[in-house]
C-alpha cells in the first residue's frame, strides 16, 4: 500500500520536459562536451557524472574568476539544463559565485527515471565532483534549491553540518503536504523537509511568493519558522510560484545574502576536522508514521535579525484544502534579459505538463 502510494506521488512531482531542451555534442577539435543549442563559453564547463544508483546525468560548471563560493543549483521542476542555462551564467555574474547545476535522473539528457531516492544520488555525486574535481570545501558551498529541487538541497544539508549556507527558493514542506492537509509524516510521503530542516546547522534563507498558486507561502513560513539559523526571508509580494526571478528584490536579496555569509568565520574550526569534513547520517530512513515537527517547539532564534513580518508567521494559517501537485500549469514567465527562444524554453522553472 505505502509502496503504490509513494509512487503515485511520484507522479505528481516529476514532469521532466519531453522532448529535452538541449543535446549533448561533443566538439570534434578539443573532445570537450557541449549543449546544443546553445552557444559554448570558455568558463562553462558540461559533465557526464555516474551516480551510485547507476544513472548518468549532465552537470553544468560556471566559472567565475573572482568567486569564493560555490552555488550548487537543484533546479525545480518541468525544467532541464537547457532551459536554466541562461539564468546559471547570469545568477554567476550578479552573484560573483562558481555555479554547479545539473539535471536529475530522467531529465534532459540523463539517463534513468526520476525518483526521490534517484534525486538525492544525484545531488551526493554532484557534491563529490565539486570535491574531487574543482577542489571545493564543504564551507565554500551554497545549497540552493527551488521547489522540488528543495528536497534534494535539505538531503544534503541535512548531513553536512559545515556548509556555508542554503537557500530555498519557494520550497515544500513535503510532496503530501502540498496536495493535502496532514498533521503527520508518514513513511510513504516523498521529500520529507519539514523533518529535515531542524538538521541544518548553516545559514537559510528562504524566498516564496506570497501569491503562490501551487506551492503555498506558508510552506515556506513554516520551515523558516523550523529553521536553526534563520536569515531574513524574502516574501515575494505578489510572486507566483514561476517568476520570483522577474522582482528586482530576488537579485538584490540573494545577492546581500551570499555577500553577508561569505564575511562569516569559517565554520570549520567548530567541529574536528582531523578525520575529513563531518558528514551525518541521513535522516530519511524512518519507517513508521510520526509526528512531525510541525509540532514541535521552535527553535531558538539565531543571530540574525528578524525581520519586520516575522511576526506575522506565528499567524499563519495551515494548508485546510487539497493542493494541487508540484508542478505548476503551462504560463509563460520571462526572462532577465534572455533571447525569446529562451523564454519560450523557460516558461516556468516548475510547471505541470499536460496529461
Amino acid at each position: 500500500m505505502g509502496g503504490v502510494t509513494s509512487s503515485v506521488a511520484a507522479k505528481f512531482a516529476f514532469f521532466p520536459p519531453s522532448p529535452p531542451s538541449y543535446k549533448v555534442v561533443t566538439e570534434e577539435v578539443t573532445g570537450l562536451l557541449l549543449l546544443a543549442p546553445y552557444p559554448h563559453r570558455e568558463n562553462v564547463e558540461i559533465h557526464k557524472l555516474q551516480t551510485r544508483r547507476g544513472t548518468e546525468i549532465m552537470a553544468m560548471y560556471v566559472r567565475h574568476p573572482m568567486a569564493t563560493s560555490t552555488l550548487l543549483y537543484s533546479h525545480g521542476n518541468a525544467t532541464d539544463l537547457g532551459q536554466m542555462y541562461e539564468l546559471f551564467i547570469e545568477l554567476s555574474i550578479h552573484l560573483k559565485v562558481n555555479l554547479m547545476g545539473y539535471d536529475y535522473s530522467g531529465y534532459g539528457q540523463s539517463t534513468g527515471k526520476p525518483s526521490e531516492q534517484n534525486t538525492y544520488a544525484d545531488i551526493e555525486a554532484v557534491y563529490k565532483s565539486l570535491e574531487e574535481t574543482y577542489g571545493s570545501k564543504q564551507e565554500d558551498i551554497i545549497l540552493y534549491g527551488q521547489s522540488v529541487g528543495s528536497g534534494p538541497t535539505l538531503h544534503l544539508a541535512s548531513q553536512f553540518p559545515l556548509l556555508r549556507a542554503v537557500v530555498l527558493h519557494s520550497p515544500i514542506l513535503s510532496g503530501l503536504r502540498v496536495m493535502y492537509s496532514v498533521k503527520k509524516t508518514y513513511w510513504f510521503d516523498i521529500y520529507k523537509n519539514i523533518d529535515k530542516i531542524p538538521y541544518v546547522d548553516c545559514p537559510v534563507l528562504i524566498i516564496h511568493g506570497t501569491s503562490d498558486e501551487v506551492v503555498d507561502c506558508c510552506h515556506g513560513k513554516q520551515l523558516w519558522e523550523l529553521c536553526k539559523d534563520k536569515y531574513e526571508p524574502l516574501w515575494v509580494e505578489g510572486g507566483n510560484h514561476c517568476d520570483l526571478e522577474q522582482y528586482p528584490e530576488y537579485m538584490s536579496h540573494l545577492k546581500k545574502f551570499i555577500t553577508t555569509v561569505e564575511r562569516l568565520p569559517c565554520r570549520s574550526g567548530i567541529m574536528g576536522d582531523d578525520d575529513g569534513p563531518p558528514r551525518r547520517k541521513s535522516v530519511d530512513r524512518r519507517e513508521k508514521p510520526r509526528q512531525s515537527t510541525e509540532r514541535k517547539p521552535l527553535p531558538a532564534m539565531s543571530r540574525w535579525k528578524k525581520s519586520s513580518s516575522s511576526s506575522k508567521l506565528r499567524n499563519h494559517h495551515h494548508l485546510d484544502r487539497s493542493r494541487r501537485s508540484l508542478d505548476c500549469h503551462d504560463k509563460t514567465r520571462k526572462s532577465i534579459g534572455h533571447s525569446n527562444q529562451l523564454e519560450r524554453g523557460r516558461k516556468s522553472v516548475d510547471r505541470v505538463g499536460s496529461e
